[in-house]
């Protein structure tokens, strides 16, 4: 996101994240808000949607289900009707209002937050899709904390092909680890989160060695 305006001093990251939208730096595709390829690309969302569907589907009972930057919603909206209740976050103001208008269903909530600032909804699982890449250690550092009090953690990260030095840090909503060959790994130093049991749910090659979207799934 290298278009961003610059300060002397870095944006915050719901104006950072505000500017994005508003200067349509993930592309468009004529709609008011657009959460770029990754939430649009068939090739990517097919296999996300597939493995996490079946996961939701897996419980005899429904889940409840915390969408940690849910974006203009295109995966969301396929994934409500396999959970109990689905609380839609994201840190844009004018992208939750939009999206209230746009999607309805009984079990569904847009909720505007600072993940990493403000409480969170009580849920069985958070899904936390492409976001972790767009932050800071320090803000990363802050969402574990309250990752702690979910059960089940369905994380997608875009990360290099091969080995990488992970979490390398970076300014907040300009631009993700992946142009310091590295990327978000919640196990490694300085996170170090304590799990259950791990396991990677998909893995997709990206064109153009551009690197991998990877899911895994993480039980605390």
């Amino acid at each position: 996101m290298s278009q961003l305006k610059r300060n002397k001093t870095p944006w915050p990251t719901n104006k950072a994240m505000e500017q994005v939208y508003e200067m349509k730096l993930w592309g468009s595709n004529n709609s008011e808000f657009y959460s770029g390829d990754g939430s649009h690309n068939p090739t990517i969302i097919h296999p996300y949607l597939e493995v996490v569907a079946t996961f939701l589907r897996s419980f005899k009972n429904p889940i409840t289900v915390c969408d940690l930057g849910c974006g203009d919603f295109n995966i969301g909206k396929q994934l409500v009707d396999f959970t109990q209740h689905y609380f839609a976050i994201d840190i844009v103001p004018q992208l939750i209002a939009y999206n209230k208008k746009k999607h309805q269903k009984p079990n569904l909530e847009f909720w505007c937050l600072d993940i990493s600032k403000e409480n969170l909804p009580k849920a069985d699982c958070v899904i936390l899709r492409q976001v972790l890449q767009h932050l800071s250690n320090k803000e990363v550092q802050k969402i574990i904390e309250k990752l702690k009090n979910y059960k089940y953690i369905l994380l997608t990260e875009h990360l290099p092909k091969g080995d990488f030095t992970p979490n390398k840090d970076i300014i907040s909503g300009q631009g993700i680890r992946i142009k310091k060959q590295s990327g978000i790994d919640l196990l490694a130093a300085p996170f170090h989160l304590k799990v259950t049991s791990t396991k990677e749910l998909s893995r997709t090659n990206l064109e153009n060695n551009k690197g991998v979207i990877v899911t895994a799934l993480y039980v605390l």
